[in-house]
């Protein structure tokens, strides 16, 4: 392998593992960052690979990671400290000349939003646009279609037939994390030719909840039907549920906030758009391929095991308190804008993205 050097962090999460993939098939030399040695980051070394552990927050270990790289893709934890961790990595470019930084956002990234996560990714694209003599470029996605389809859900479509999501009547072209990733690898591959853009890669058309219930009903070979329960029950559904998938509270408390989002028609303004095949040359995969991905995972087996466990989740649910996560908001002493403000009711929002979706990719 020859060429720049990129550093990939959350080398070995859903996105992140996908764009060091995805580079180490096209030939380039990766850098992975991950937080400790498994199975997962042996594999990433045993396509090639180097493969460095290091704390995401502490300047000395990033330091090191970032010696002799040439360019960066930023992943940015879901941390109450993200901040920290983004000034740990944008010092540690300057000081290393990184000549290219492509950073995973937000398409809600706004600075009055209710969730902290949404109102710090907005601020580190600010931060990474401050470092001098690097091509920065946004890949900002809506919600992801592992946002439908993981934590337990499509296992539950198909053993129960089911499928509980707050959806209200807002629709969604949610891009998959592969996409999302050829995206961020396009960018790393030719930052000259994408410096200064934010693109947002969606699926290739808009789907309501009973559409997406459809495709997920024709992935795991049965029908399923949509609940449109309240956004305490669905909660109270990941409490049970999203501990297996890694799930917290901390997660909850900002995910809470994309679903009202999505009640509110955020996620179809702008959409779709034509980001992947702009970027990456290929076409979008549609919600249908990406179910029936999920509809091969072993927890959605049509098995007495996955079963049991299922009707078990779902009597559950119904016993299970919903999470108190304003308290919980509370207790961390995050910050909180004087007057917070959803994305879709957001007059800074809305004038920043009216710019980024009239913006389309220069010719090559």
């Amino acid at each position: 392998m020859s060429g720049p050097l990129i550093l990939v962090t959350g080398a070995t999460g859903k996105t992140g593992g996908a764009v060091a993939g995805q580079l180490l098939a096209r030939g380039a030399r990766v850098r992975a960052l991950v937080r400790a040695r498994d199975a997962r980051s042996r594999r990433l070394h045993d396509l090639g690979a180097e493969v460095v552990v290091a704390d995401m927050f502490d300047p000395a270990q990033v330091e090191g990671a970032l010696a002799g790289v040439s360019r960066l893709y930023y992943l940015p934890p879901y941390h109450p400290y993200m901040v920290q961790s983004a000034v740990v990595f944008a010092t540690a470019a300057r000081r290393a000349g990184v000549e290219a930084v492509v950073g995973l956002s937000q398409w809600l990234a706004n600075p009055e939003h209710p969730s902290l996560a949404t109102r710090q990714n907005w601020l580190v694209e600010r931060l990474f646009e401050m470092v001098p003599d690097a091509a920065h470029v946004t890949v900002n996605p809506g919600f992801f279609a592992d946002n439908y389809l993981g934590n337990g859900f499509t296992g539950l479509a198909s053993q129960l037939g089911v499928w509980p999501v707050p959806m209200g009547g807002g629709r969604n072209a949610p891009p998959s994390n592969e996409d999302i990733a050829r995206v961020a690898v396009g960018a790393l591959l030719d930052p000259e030719r994408h410096a200064g853009r934010a693109y947002r890669p969606t699926g290739p058309e808009l789907l309501s909840a009973d559409e997406m219930a459809a495709a997920i009903g024709d992935a795991v070979g049965r029908r399923v039907r949509h609940l449109d329960v309240s956004l305490q029950t669905f909660l109270k559904a990941l409490r049970v549920m999203g501990p297996r998938a890694g799930v917290d509270r901390a997660l909850m408390a900002e995910v809470r906030w994309y679903y009202e989002e999505g009640r509110l028609g955020t996620w179809e303004l702008g959409a779709p758009t034509t980001h992947v095949r702009d970027v990456a040359g290929v076409e979008p995969e549609g919600f249908a391929a990406i179910a029936r991905r999920y509809a091969a995972r072993p927890d959605a087996e049509r098995t007495a095991k996955n079963l049991a466990r299922a009707l078990l989740d779902f009597a559950r649910i119904g016993l299970t308190p919903a999470p108190r996560l304003n308290r919980f908001v509370r207790q961390q002493h995050q910050p909180v804008p004087p007057e917070p403000e959803l994305s879709a009711r957001s007059a800074i929002w809305d004038r920043e993205h009216d710019i980024v979706v009239s913006r389309s990719v220069p010719s090559s």
